[in-house]
């Protein structure tokens, strides 16, 4: 694996040489080869925030949203989006996923909180998984939501941490 120059202040980024790993030699777009890493458990804990006003928390928490149950629609979506982020993100490896666990919280005032957890045994992480899950669970929150509030906000959309493969764990 290649790395570049990164700023050496990043401790979870380590220099190896001057190449970006997702270049060839002509400088060309490729997907890593991960064929000699070794299989290991791995998992990434995702997180996005949506927020909303609070007379549209209270309609989710009522169930009184016009296009139906907000937070099963978005936890849905999150799995759906997880499975999918390899066909979506150009270089990302298509992988195995074991699980993933989609939570969607209402916070006051007008805060939804959304955590992906996906595990994996392979080669490579599943941060990409992770957090497509989050980044798509709060699109669908607002593409539930925006009939009855257009000022909705989606941010930050963050990993929160990671374990498993050569580089080990990392924590927000």
């Amino acid at each position: 694996m290649f790395w570049t120059d990164w700023d050496p202040n990043l401790p979870q980024i380590r220099k190896k040489t001057n190449r970006l790993s997702h270049l060839n030699s002509k400088g060309e777009a490729r997907m890593v080869d991960v064929s000699e890493k070794p299989v290991t458990a791995r998992r990434a804990l995702a997180s996005a925030e949506v927020r909303v006003s609070a007379a549209t928390i209270k309609l989710i928490k009522n169930q009184k949203m016009p296009k139906g149950d907000v937070l099963a629609v978005a936890r849905i979506a999150g799995i759906q989006a997880a499975k999918k982020a390899s066909e979506l993100i150009p270089l990302c490896h298509p992988l195995p996923i074991d699980a993933v666990d989609v939570a969607v919280t209402l916070h006051s005032p007008g805060r939804i909180r959304i955590e992906a957890s996906v595990t994996v045994q392979a080669r490579t992480g599943v941060e990409m998984e992770a957090m497509t899950a989050v980044s798509v669970a709060a699109l669908a929150v607002y593409d539930m939501c925006k009939s009855v509030d257009r000022g909705i906000v989606i941010g930050p959309v963050q990993l929160e941490e990671k374990s498993g493969g050569q580089s080990g764990g990392w924590r927000r």
